[in-house]
């Protein structure tokens, strides 16, 4: 994750004061797509882990935390999923 976190800091500065095109152009390219995409799903999983670590150590209930965590996995998959689908689907 360490890796892709730098790749996207670097390009995050170099797009970071640029207009709605050139911010799509970057998004469009094919190496942009993937790198990004991998990004999110590790971001996503690492998040969902931290979150149900959390609800282990703090959610007494059982049943809260089944369901607790079955959201925060159920959003770790959707939300990605939706990103990279409307990146894929991005046009310049």
């Amino acid at each position: 994750m360490i890796p892709l976190m730098g790749w996207f800091i670097i390009n995050l500065v170099s797009i970071f004061d640029k207009d709605y095109n050139n911010i799509v152009d970057f998004f469009s390219t094919q190496p942009s797509k993937l790198l990004f995409s991998i990004f999110l799903i590790f971001i996503f999983f690492n998040s969902a882990l931290a979150i149900s670590e959390i609800f282990e150590d703090y959610v007494k209930n059982e049943k809260i935390k089944s369901v607790a965590n079955k959201f925060v996995n159920t959003f770790a998959i959707i939300i990605p999923l939706i990103t990279i689908i409307i990146i894929f689907n991005l046009t310049v």
